[in-house]
């Protein structure tokens, strides 16, 4: 597989002085030992330049919704680079001539437009073979199979106030009930439409036929320890109360031949070979510009399509 185009922040590029910012009064000495530590410096970001045109700051900050990040710099990195590239395709664009409607469907922006326009006249993505789509096949069969499904039941007893006694309270309910029903399917269900505070008691509370993680990881976790056709014993906590479970059946997962899978990895491989194809159309561009602030590295290519 080939990688995305991949931007690196360069702080020490395209900065412009920039006149020094009025000297702020002297803050006031703490008067206790204890005060906090000042805090660091916020981080500080280099000027972005296409061939001398400016992306301006405000429109970097526009942009950074759209890359969220727990750390500023990569977010702010992300933003940049994707204007740089916006900025580079439009401007060839541009230069070809290129013209464009927006979608007005899919309420589409002029300038997204033509980007798009540009993309389609300009990139011509390799079609993945026959062969190609069965090397992928075999390389991944892994992805090519239906999951493990679990046909399950459950009654679920809530505590009354969320405290340590509400908890304890409820645990005893759920021993109590689960003593009495015992292994016995009927009283289960019966239990179920009577005791449950779960909306699928009034499907004898039947969850029907669930995926691995669809359920709480505590009662996941329980299912995948109770017998086929058994009322589990010991009641299961999850944040929402105490469970009591049945488990009916599982039913296994099985592989996928490849006629059915064909389609979906021609449409997975066609969408590699497209981006494959933009990355390089981009870092092509790149490379013909003067780019400071952010930097392009050149895209990596892996040997094979199951890669």
């Amino acid at each position: 597989m080939t990688d995305a185009p991949r931007f690196v922040l360069t702080r020490s590029s395209g900065s412009r002085p920039r006149p020094p910012a009025p000297a702020a009064p002297p803050a006031p000495k703490a008067k206790s030992a204890c005060s906090a530590p000042p805090r660091p410096p916020a981080p500080s970001f280099p000027d972005v330049f296409v061939d001398g045109v400016e992306i301006e700051a405000e429109a970097i900050a526009r942009e950074l919704q759209h890359h969220p990040a727990t750390d500023p710099v990569e977010a702010w990195t992300a933003a940049a680079r994707a204007l740089v590239v916006r900025e580079l395709l439009l401007r060839r664009a541009r230069q070809l001539g290129v013209t464009a409607d927006p979608d007005d469907d899919a309420q589409e922006a002029p300038e997204e437009a033509l980007v798009r326009s540009l993309l389609d006249r300009e990139l011509a993505p390799a079609e993945p073979d026959e062969s190609e789509c069965r090397r992928y096949f075999e390389g991944q069969r892994d992805r090519f199979h239906t999951p493990e499904l679990f046909e399950a039941a459950h009654i679920l007893i809530e505590p009354e106030t969320d405290d340590p006694a509400g908890w304890a309270a409820a645990e005893a309910q759920a021993r109590r009930l689960a003593a009495e029903i015992g292994q016995s399917r009927p009283a289960f269900v019966q239990a179920a439409r009577a005791r449950s505070t779960c909306p699928s008691a009034q499907q004898d509370g039947s969850l029907g036929q669930v995926r691995r993680g669809e359920l709480a990881p505590p009662v996941q976790a329980a299912l995948e320890d109770t017998p086929e056709g058994t009322n589990r014993t010991e009641p299961v906590r999850s944040r929402f109360g105490w469970h009591l479970l049945r488990l009916e059946r599982r039913i296994a997962g099985r592989d996928l031949p490849y006629e059915v899978v064909a389609d979906r990895i021609r449409d997975t491989l066609e969408a590699r070979a497209w981006a494959v194809a933009a990355g390089n159309y981009v870092a092509g561009l790149a490379a013909a510009a003067k780019i400071e602030g952010v930097e392009l590295a050149a895209p990596t290519e892996t040997p094979c399509a199951s890669c």
